[in-house]
């Protein structure tokens, strides 16, 4: 599991709607080059780097190099951690009282 410290940086990383796209992008085709990730893009080459550097810091984002190009691929371990900690515990407990729910309703 993530430390809290690595837990605020993906919060952190994920609160801004252009670095949410950049991810939503590398979901959709993995292995983007910068050159890639910036067109259509309204930003700057330089603000898509800054952004870049951010995720890879909460290491959603992650590189490799296959010659002189950069590739980037999107992590979802850090989101699936947030999932587990944040989302998961309750959607089981609304699962459990559906389920409640519904052996009431059956008369079990």
């Amino acid at each position: 599991m993530a430390s809290m410290k690595d837990e605020d940086k993906v919060f952190k990383a994920l609160a801004d709607a252009s670095r949410r796209k950049l991810l939503d992008r590398l979901y959709a085709k993995n292995g983007q080059t910068l050159t890639e990730l910036c067109q259509g893009l309204s930003m700057a080459r330089q603000s898509v780097t800054q952004h870049l550097d951010l995720l890879q810091t909460a290491n959603l984002v992650t590189v490799n190099w296959q010659g002189r190009k950069k590739h980037h691929y999107f992590n979802p371990v850090p989101v699936h951690e947030i999932y587990e900690r944040w989302i998961g515990k309750h959607e089981r407990q609304r699962l459990r009282a559906l389920y409640n729910f519904k052996n009431q309703l059956e008369g079990g």
